[in-house]
């Protein structure tokens, strides 16, 4: 589980960067989450994250293009935001599993409204 967590902790950096919130929101999950499957969540997101999954490899794509670039490229900016904002919801929620199990407080994040 920690590298679930690493992979959605740089997801989150990722989506902190600079660019255009579609690029970082391809980027992050491209670069950091595709890679992982809906039985390497914790049960207190998997559910977030096949929906994600699924939401954001929904569009055929064209020729070379992947799923998840043509999906975000069909998406206002306001979606890809929510979505970048599932993202990092999802990574507080396993931190604050991970330390809840551990008995360690943890600082609450919020997540910047859309």
């Amino acid at each position: 589980m920690m590298d679930t967590c690493e992979k959605l902790h740089s997801a989150a950096v990722e989506l902190a960067g600079a660019g255009s919130i579609k690029q970082r929101l391809i980027g992050a999950y491209v670069h950091h989450l595709d890679e992982l499957s809906e039985e390497q969540m914790p049960n207190e997101i998997r559910d977030d994250f096949t929906a994600l999954r699924r939401a954001l490899c929904s569009v055929h794509p064209l020729p070379g293009e992947n799923a998840v670039c043509a999906t975000v490229r069909k998406m206002s900016d306001g979606e890809a935001s929510r979505y970048a904002t599932q993202i990092v919801n999802m990574f507080g929620a396993i931190t604050r599993a991970q330390q809840n199990r551990s008995g360690k407080h943890v600082v609450q994040l919020y997540a910047a409204e859309g």
